[in-house]
């Protein structure tokens, strides 16, 4: 069963896209804690998107690392929240 988590980082990228801003990372995991799918959203208002027939390109990837469910559970949303933001990166 899928979980899904919607977490906001204060952080800019610090690389060559450093002036896309902060982002909100939107993850569809399994109960593994591996991303299944992921959204990111810039404060510039670019949007990346991968998933399983897109795990990569020149901005980023899917991660590859599994989510530490109790670091993230405050971060824990409705999959209808998850699957909104999805059709609109589609």
């Amino acid at each position: 069963m899928s979980r899904y988590f919607k977490r906001n980082w204060d952080e800019t990228r610090g690389d060559e896209f450093d002036f896309w801003g902060k982002s909100t990372w939107y993850f569809e995991v399994g109960t593994d804690g591996y991303p299944i799918k992921q959204i990111e959203l810039y404060e510039n208002g670019n949007r990346l998107k991968y998933h399983s027939e897109k795990t990569f390109d020149d901005y980023g990837g899917l991660g590859d690392q599994a989510l530490d469910f109790d670091e993230f559970k405050e971060f824990e949303i409705e999959k209808a929240e998850f699957e909104n933001e999805w059709n609109k990166s589609n």
